[in-house]
């Protein structure tokens, strides 16, 4: 069992930046791949980010592509969303998601374990 904590979210006018973090419990962290999702009121949870196990190259949704980055530290447990250039359409509930050994990762079905979710609101 994993459980997921982010963190990191507020209010941010568009233009800048925020980072969210999320932390996970057990010993395995390494082992998942990490996603990170939002979902606005009204609206289905969409794919943002994911970092593979393996050490692969980041994948991202098209609209935050060159303004997002996701990174992981498996020393902390720990996986980033650093969000540049924001716009009041990423306004959304943030969400961490965890699935072990997995390729690829963009689908919510993929994943096994979620975080909370953080809320990260941008003003125009």
């Amino acid at each position: 069992q994993v459980q997921l904590v982010e963190s990191g979210g507020g209010l941010v006018q568009a233009g800048g930046s925020l980072r969210v973090s999320c932390t996970a419990s057990g010993r395995t962290f390494s082992s998942y791949t990490m996603g990170w999702f939002r979902q606005a009121p009204g609206k289905e949870r969409e794919f943002v980010a994911a970092v593979s196990w393996s050490g692969g190259s980041p994948v991202y949704a098209n609209s935050v592509k060159g303004r997002f980055t996701i990174s992981r530290d498996n020393a902390k447990n720990t996986v980033y969303l650093q969000m540049n250039s924001l716009k009041p359409e990423d306004t959304a509930n943030y969400y961490c998601a965890a699935a072990r050994y997995l390729s690829g990762g963009s689908q919510v079905r993929q994943y096994d374990y979620w975080g909370q979710g953080t809320q990260v609101t941008v003003s125009s």
